[in-house]
């Protein structure tokens, strides 16, 4: 059986790399990308099984990187990871389409059920 996609987006070169790192040591195939543009652009090129989307970023921000991926590939299951205090952003995502956010500094185990939860999901939801 081919590994789990997972794309990560994250300005925060050296979270994204552990994080990256962590998930692959587990059996994750994973695509590391450093802005909402890059996301976008991976996406389109070879879509994940799941995205995981940092809110805030320079440029193009994970809200407007999680309308653009939800425009393009309704089912596709993106979780956001939101900083302290900004709660009211992972609940704006979830309206607009974010399977469900999780705070930083995050547990890996609940990153890894949380994905499973959100792939499992879109997979339900699929019409083929």
């Amino acid at each position: 059986m081919n590994p789990m996609k997972i794309l990560l987006v994250d300005d925060e070169q050296e979270f994204v790399a552990a994080l990256a790192e962590r998930l692959e040591l587990r059996g994750y195939q994973v695509e590391a990308v450093n802005s909402g543009e890059e996301a976008l652009q991976a996406v389109e090129a070879a879509p994940p099984k799941a995205v995981v989307l940092d809110v805030k970023m320079p440029g193009l921000s994970g809200l407007e990187a999680l309308k653009s991926i939800k425009a393009q590939f309704p089912s596709m299951p993106v979780l956001l990871l939101t900083g302290y205090g900004s709660t009211e952003d992972g609940m704006k995502g979830m309206r607009f389409g974010a399977y469900d956010y999780l705070m930083k500094p995050l547990n890996i185990e609940d990153l890894i059920k949380k994905i499973h939860e959100a792939v499992g999901a879109a997979e339900q939801k699929r019409p083929y």
